[in-house]
């Protein structure tokens, strides 16, 4: 189904994106983040080995993957759990006081990812 693997080994293969290239695939990790919390779910694990690409072209698909540690939001509700990994993981996850906006953060890490190559 996911025929182009992760995320992650692209960006490995490939250095380093484009603000360009970057920029749409931010665009498509957000829209993810967006119908997940939409949908009442967070995920508190982004990162790149999380996302397959549909096939081996430059404009394929993105599919998050790995719901082991998501949850479904309670509004109001202040999360204190320790969870993700730890490169992508927001500050507020280790002050074990979070809501869902911890995943924007870990979006954000996966944009200086795709712009730095590292």
């Amino acid at each position: 189904l996911c025929a182009g693997g992760e995320l992650f080994d692209r960006i490995i293969a490939k250095g380093h994106y484009s603000e360009k290239a970057a920029a749409s695939l931010c665009r498509s990790i957000v829209k993810v983040v967006h119908v997940c919390h939409f949908m009442g779910v967070m995920h508190r694990d982004l990162k790149p080995e999380n996302f397959l690409l549909s096939d081996k072209t430059q404009d394929a698909d993105l599919k998050a993957t790995d719901f082991g540690l998501s949850v479904f939001i309670q509004e109001g509700k202040i999360y204190k759990d320790i969870v993700g990994s730890a490169y992508y993981v927001a500050p507020e996850v280790l002050r074990r006081k979070y809501g869902k906006e911890i995943d924007i953060w870990s979006a954000g890490i996966m944009l200086y990812i795709l712009l730095s190559g590292v």
